[in-house]
């Protein structure tokens, strides 16, 4: 006798229904199994078959088609439609960070003779100027501590939070260095608290260039990104000049003796009160669109909320970070050379009247600034490999001619010589902006630029003041600028050519931008 036999019509029915709904939902669930096996295996298949640009686990997460300029986002993602109000707030704010860390780079460097007298020994004057350059390259020597450290904490909480922090400790060490006393009066107090001023601008200016341009490029629409990234080197020269003029007014009005005692510490002290402003500025940004996208898919995936390592962060990028390091090297090798030895050498190696000195360099960085949108969206319009290169190769022929103007002592000479060399460095200043954060996905991009610039700002930027100097008293050749500034467009050309073009394309993990 079965089971079903004591039931009465209507059960008999219910149960009937029930089993057959059952057997339906096994079925269906039985074949969406096997439907969703069978594409698994398509896609493994195929991608197995396409060959990727390169080994680059992290930003093959982010994206589902590489393309032959890296891994990018499939022209079918939605596009970031960007406010024109919110991007300009965007790059006044990184802009004036970037001034202010410049203002108190050109203070040191067109004040050192007298940093020298302050903090060190008398004695010998050409090792009070070694000494001061080097507390100068000691903050670049840490730079990458700070990378590290600020570059993938911004990946993971945030650009804006790491900028709002890295202005507070900027502006507190530039404003340290005001209240310093003199060697005279503490003793090798005075040079160990210089030290320590600078190591915590060093660090905090670890995490700020790459914050501030992946900050603006993330902002900015694909088509403007040169346009208004070349705004950020703006604010750079708007703060050498202010740091410069500063020193240059306070030379021409003050006595040596009132310039040693207390003239020197002013335009330290007037980072307190521009560091706030920035702060303000900082604080009332949003998140940019880019890193938002990021986060709330890492919301919607848990994997990706996993934390980068950085040994994997390397192992991953590493063609895009020795393309960074390469043209950082030839970028800031030429910025420092021009902007803050060559005030230095045209004192100390040619005895050179220090006001019109100055003057001169002023003057180029105005030229510059004049210069610096205009080629920005020339950027945007023919790309920035080929503006790049032009640099270069305006480096590696024209070094030897413009230093030898320079060398003949002549003002109009001297300000010629300076002037091309300017305008071959904004070949640089115009494009780098744009070109290096693209060279990353979002999800690592400021971390591995803040490693990659802060590495190659170390060892070749920071110290070139330094080495350059070592170098001339070594060898006695003066011409030594102008070879080592060749020596650094070669390495800048070949990156150059293995680098892909990125002008009026979305940013690697990045939606479109309009």
């Amino acid at each position: 006798m079965s089971a079903l036999d004591h039931l009465d019509p209507f059960e008999l029915r219910t149960a009937t229904f029930a089993a057959l709904r059952k057997r339906r939902v096994t079925i269906r669930k039985g074949a969406a199994s096997t439907y969703r096996r069978r594409l698994v295996l398509l896609s493994t298949e195929r991608q197995a078959s396409e060959p990727l640009p390169y080994a680059n686990p992290v930003a093959l997460r982010t994206q589902a088609a590489p393309s032959p300029a890296g891994p990018r986002t499939p022209e079918t993602a939605e596009a970031t439609v960007t406010d024109p109000a919110l991007v300009k707030r965007a790059v006044k704010a990184a802009a004036l960070g970037n001034a202010m860390e410049w203002f108190d780079f050109g203070v040191y460097s067109y004040i050192a003779v007298t940093l020298g007298k302050v903090f060190f020994p008398s004695g010998n004057p050409t090792a009070q100027l070694l000494s001061t350059f080097g507390a100068f390259a000691a903050a670049f020597l840490i730079r990458p501590l700070g990378g590290v450290v600020f570059g993938p904490l911004g990946d993971r909480v945030g650009r804006q939070k790491i900028l709002a922090l890295t202005m507070i400790m900027m502006a507190a060490g530039t404003f340290a260095i005001g209240l310093i006393p003199s060697y005279a009066t503490i003793g090798v107090w005075a040079p160990v608290l210089l030290l320590a001023a600078r190591l915590v601008q060093g660090f905090s200016t670890g995490g700020e260039y790459a914050g501030a341009s992946t900050f603006i490029a993330e902002y900015a629409p694909d088509k403007r990104r040169g346009f208004l990234g070349s705004w950020l080197e703006f604010g750079t020269l708007a703060g050498y000049i202010g740091g410069a003029g500063l020193v240059t007014l306070m030379t021409a009005l003050l006595s040596t003796d009132d310039l040693l005692s207390w003239g020197w510490r002013v335009p330290f002290l007037i980072a307190g009160p521009m560091g706030l402003i920035g702060l303000y500025l900082r604080l009332r940004l949003e998140e940019t669109p880019a890193f938002a996208a990021q986060l709330e898919k890492a919301h919607a995936d848990e994997r990706t909320r996993e934390k980068v390592r950085l040994r994997d962060l390397v192992t991953s990028q590493w063609r895009a970070l020795l393309l960074c390091v390469g043209l950082v090297l030839v970028f800031n090798v030429t910025d420092y050379m021009l902007l803050s030895y060559m005030p230095t050498y045209l004192t100390s190696e040619m005895k050179y009247d220090e006001t019109h000195g100055l003057l001169v360099v002023l003057a180029v960085m105005a030229l510059m600034m004049c210069v610096q949108p205009f080629a920005g969206a020339l950027t945007d319009r023919v790309g920035r490999r080929p503006v790049i290169a032009a640099g270069c190769a305006g480096f590696l022929l024209l070094s030897v001619p413009a230093l030898l103007l320079i060398r003949t002592g002549s003002l109009w000479a001297i300000a010629l010589g300076m002037a091309a060399l300017g305008l071959l460095l904004v070949c640089f200043t115009a494009s780098m902006p744009s070109a290096l954060p693209a060279l990353f996905p979002t999800e690592v991009r400021y971390g591995s630029l803040s490693i990659g610039f802060n590495v190659s700002v170390s060892v070749f930027g920071g110290t070139t003041p330094l080495v350059v100097t070592a170098l001339i008293g070594a060898t006695g050749d003066r011409m030594m600028p102008a070879y080592y500034m060749m020596a650094a467009a070669v390495v800048g050309g070949f990156a150059v050519w293995r680098m892909t073009e990125s002008a009026g394309r979305p940013l690697p993990g990045s939606a479109p931008s309009h």
